[in-house]
This record gives C-alpha cells, structure tokens and sequence, in this order.
C-alpha cells in the first residue's frame, strides 16, 4: 500500500514520554511493513527517535534536512540517506515528492507549520496524499478544537476531518493500515 510516508514531528522530545514510545513504535512498525521513512534529517528529539527505531529493525530513512539546521538538528549521519537541502521550503517540497501519505507526531512550530501546509496543499488538490495526526497523550486536542472552531465559523473549505484523520495511538494507524491493505 505505502512505500514511503513522511512523518513530521519535533526535534526536541517533549515533555511526555508517551511521544518518544509513540514514535519508537511507529519506527518498529514501518520497518516490520517496509515502509520507507521520510523525515526531517535530524538526529534529535522525536526525530531521532523514528529515524533509530526505523534502522534499528531494519528499514529504510531518508531524511531531508536545510543547510542552516544541519548543526541545530544534528543532522543524522545513521539513516540510509540524508540529503542536505538549501532550505526550510526545499525540504518540505522534497519531502511531500517523496512520501505516499503523511504521519503528524507532537512537535512545536516546524511541526505545525509542516502539518498546515500538507493540509492546505491537499485542499488545493496540489496532491491527495493522506494525512494522520497522531494525537498522542492528546497533544493536539487544543489544535482540534480550533480547526472545529474555525469551521463553524466560515474559515475553511470543506470538512476539515476529510483531510486529516486523527488517530490517538499508533495500533489505530496500524490497524487502518491492514484494514485498507485487505
């Protein structure tokens, strides 16, 4: 089904340890289904976790990182390829060319900023690749409340549940993953 999913997430590791599991888990189990990780390059934070959990059983990590953050991320030099980009818009362009559908896990600005392009390139059909938030530990129950919000209030084109499916734990992205397998 998907050969690749990019996954967006913090460089930092939270405050939760329920975000680093959540992120181990959904590693183990990309490389167990020979999904190829697209990520953000570091080696730090949720970043870092995903990417190691991916190798560390076996699979495969591109990851995707600006020149400017190669020192401030920690650019991972353990993943099966790194490619350093100019800059912050390259590497989201890159990242979106190379992945199936899109995995959303806790993370700050760099993470929203990820999540709300993907999603408004979605509701331009720039592309109609999937889109899961994982919600861990309700992280973003805040960020969920607001896009109801602005639904009711006239903001958005559509549904905004069309475009992004909010799971929250990795066993339920695995189990729509089998689910839609067969």
């Amino acid at each position: 089904m998907y050969k690749s999913i990019a996954v967006f997430c913090g460089s930092k590791l939270g405050n939760n340890p329920l975000f680093e599991q959540h992120a181990l888990e959904l590693g183990k189990w990309m490389a167990a289904n020979s999904i190829k990780l697209i990520y953000g390059g570091g080696s730090v934070g949720i970043m870092g976790a995903i990417a190691d959990s991916v190798m560390q059983n076996g699979g495969e990590a591109i990851g995707v990182i600006p020149k400017a953050l190669f020192k401030w991320e920690v650019g991972h030099q353990q993943i099966t390829e790194l490619r350093e980009v100019e800059d912050m818009h390259v590497r989201k362009r890159m990242m979106y060319e190379l992945c199936d559908a899109a995995i959303i896990l806790p993370g700050g600005n760099g993470t929203l900023d990820e999540l709300f392009e993907i999603v408004t390139w979605n509701s331009l059909d720039i592309h109609s690749k999937k889109i899961i938030l994982l919600n861990s530990g309700g992280y973003y129950n805040h960020l969920l409340a607001h896009l109801e919000y602005s639904q009711q209030q006239g903001f958005l084109h559509g549904d905004w549940q069309e475009k992004i499916t909010v799971a929250d734990t990795p066993q339920i992205i695995f189990d729509a993953y089998e689910k839609d397998k067969s």
